[in-house]
């Protein structure tokens, strides 16, 4: 299977497969004589975990984690679950910031008076 076919049936972009093959998330594909890359089902099967990995917010160095977990049959489960729980400590950290963020928006968007006057609190605010 070529790079195409194989971002396609994974749904990961082929310019991602090729990023994931310099940063060693993949492994190094193999070539046929004419340099083309060639793919297996194995090389889908990484790839949509990896695609739903990024999904759910992790980062790259934790998909490199997640991947070697997912392929060590020996893994124990405690460290899927500590790197997973960790992550959403983070997501639930940023979650609070992005509301503090709207609240803040919001309050500024209601005492601007939006209409041909030039002041406006909103510049204010992020001038300082």
């Amino acid at each position: 299977m070529n790079i195409g076919e194989v971002a396609k049936a994974s749904g990961v972009s082929a310019k991602m497969v090729r990023h994931y093959e310099e940063i060693g998330v993949i492994p190094k594909s193999s070539r046929t004589l004419s340099g083309y890359r060639q793919y297996g089902e194995t090389d889908i099967h990484l790839l949509r975990f990896i695609r739903q990995a990024r999904e759910l917010g992790f980062s790259m160095s934790e998909v490199k984690m997640l991947v070697g977990l997912w392929r060590n049959k020996r893994r124990k489960s405690g460290e899927v679950k500590k790197l997973a729980l960790e992550h959403v400590e983070r997501l639930e950290r940023k979650i609070q910031q992005l509301s503090g963020m709207a609240k803040t928006l919001k309050h500024l968007a209601h005492c601007c008076h939006g209409d041909d006057r030039p002041d406006c609190p909103i510049l204010e605010a992020i001038q300082g």
